[in-house]
């Protein structure tokens, strides 16, 4: 089961450096493509695969973006913005 759990975090990391690999190389139409298949998983995965995109993908490319000075509202589906600003919300105080 360990081993199980660390390949899910493992590839939910992999998935958020491709994304913001593209981002990075002004690839644009590949990252929005990336991001509705992050947007697609949030909506129709399992708990398990939801969390991990909200938690892992969703923190690491919106932290990407945000140094980087992207505009994430542009980017974003709806879903992940969403998620996005319950973490805002969530560390706000």
């Amino acid at each position: 089961m360990k081993n199980k759990i660390n390949t899910i975090y493992v590839q939910a990391e992999r998935f958020a450096e491709i994304t913001k690999k593209a981002i990075a190389s002004g690839n644009i139409s590949r990252a929005k493509k990336l991001l509705d298949k992050a947007e697609q998983l949030l909506t129709t995965g399992t708990n398990e695969t939801k969390t991990l995109i909200s938690d892992i993908y969703v923190h690491s490319v919106s932290t990407f973006m945000e140094i980087r000075r992207c505009s994430i509202s542009n980017l974003f589906p709806n879903g992940l913005r969403h998620e996005y600003l319950k973490q805002i919300n969530a560390t706000s105080v």
